[in-house]
């Protein structure tokens, strides 16, 4: 048996993640100030700095792959939410364009990269993953912190998600 996942149908999970996300923000928009934990490495000490974080590294590798300069986040107010959902919808945009424009050829052409002072040899098609992946695993971690800060956020899971004909009742 084959089954495949598409980076259409991630695309959609995350979209519906960050309106459920975002409305949650929106009930309560202290929850961004909600502590990063105590045992951080100190770039994202609130949970408005991992939001942030998602949507600038999903911007950022965009930008790597289209080989641009890659823009400073660090002025942006991670507790101001519509601040990061203009984040979120550039970037968004931006990833969307670079899915349609991208040269065919090079999809499993590898580049190398420098991340966070580590050499990285790899594809753009493993680059778009990763950065879909990068999101889901953050909301995860994302989710933790609010449940360990006393705000319970509804059920994320992709079961529940519109890909694939789910919902949770």
């Amino acid at each position: 048996m084959s089954l495949s996942l598409t980076v259409e149908d991630l695309l959609e999970y995350s979209a519906w993640q960050r309106a459920r996300w975002f409305a949650f923000f929106r009930a309560d928009p202290a929850r961004l100030a909600l502590s990063g934990g105590q045992h951080g490495d100190g770039r994202f000490t609130t949970v408005g700095d991992l939001v942030k974080h998602t949507f600038s590294a999903e911007l950022r590798y965009v930008q790597r792959l289209k080989m641009m300069p890659l823009s400073d986040f660090t002025t942006l107010d991670s507790t101001d939410l519509s601040v990061l959902e203009t984040l979120a919808d550039q970037s968004r945009q931006a990833l969307k364009q670079l899915l349609t424009d991208f040269p065919e050829q090079e999809w499993d052409a590898p580049r190398e990269f420098v991340i966070l002072n580590v050499r990285v040899l790899t594809t753009p098609k493993k680059i778009v993953f990763h950065v879909l992946m990068h999101e889901i695993r953050h909301w995860a971690q994302i989710g933790t912190l609010c449940r360990i800060g006393g705000h319970t956020p509804e059920f994320h899971d992709f079961l529940a998600s519109p890909v694939w004909a789910g919902i949770a009742q």
